[in-house]
């Protein structure tokens, strides 16, 4: 059994968590995910993290389209912890939860499997500034506004434009990178966003090539907002 990697420990954070390899499913420090999870090897993943704080890494699989993958499949070496802020149990047997990104990670080292699901050593290192307090210029939320208000009318979607006035530029940045249907490589480049404002740029560029990409996404497709919804 390969060894945990001893790292500082930032505000408590978890040396090994369980991660969920799931492709197109974006979770960044400040955003909320919710899940539907009913495979076997997720849910025994979800009991044991409600008894180890409630910690959970998020990680897509690499090179691949298919949502869930093989306990093999190489993952990309940055990840998102999250922590289950909600949780409940129905009555066929599967999990209803909501994570909370917390802060980003690279994956110091791939530990033993326990239960059927996946581990990880975590290095938060490079991440420090995630549990910060950060805030965008005035120019730079005005420009994404712009981008977003472009892309939603084009997409058809009719945000509640005041209540996203007011919500903080951390939330505002994470809800909207996590809810558009980007490709996985385009959410992979937006979780690696060196900062928020790095971030919020990256955002602005995304969205500004799915504003003028001839095929752009259906906000009803399958690719959408049901990623981050998955059925597991």
């Amino acid at each position: 059994m390969a060894a945990a990697v001893s790292m500082p420990d930032y505000d408590g954070l978890p040396v090994a968590i369980p991660v969920f390899p799931l492709t197109g499913a974006l979770l960044l420090p400040g955003g909320e995910m919710p899940l539907n999870i009913f495979e076997p090897r997720y849910i025994a993943m979800i009991e044991w993290a409600l008894g180890e704080g409630r910690w959970l890494g998020m990680v897509q699989p690499r090179d691949t389209r298919e949502q869930t993958v093989s306990d093999t499949h190489p993952m990309f070496g940055v990840g998102c912890l999250g922590r289950i802020t909600q949780f409940s149990e129905t009555g066929d047997g599967r999990y209803l939860i909501t994570v909370s990104g917390k802060c980003r990670f690279s994956v110091a080292e791939e530990l033993s499997m326990l239960n059927g699901f996946r581990r990880v050593a975590p290095a938060y290192d490079a991440f420090a500034g995630d549990l910060g307090d950060m805030e965008l210029d005035a120019a730079l939320r005005q420009d994404l506004f712009q981008a977003l208000k472009a892309y939603l009318e084009k997409n058809g979607y009719e945000p509640d434009w005041e209540a996203l006035e007011n919500t903080p530029d951390v939330a505002l940045v994470a809800s909207m990178a996590m809810a558009c249907p980007f490709e996985p490589a385009e959410k992979q480049a937006l979780l690696e966003a060196e900062d928020l404002a790095a971030r919020t740029r990256c955002l602005i560029a995304v969205l500004d090539m799915a504003q003028h990409d001839e095929a752009a996404p259906d906000p009803d497709a399958d690719g959408g907002s049901d990623k981050t919804r998955s059925r597991h």
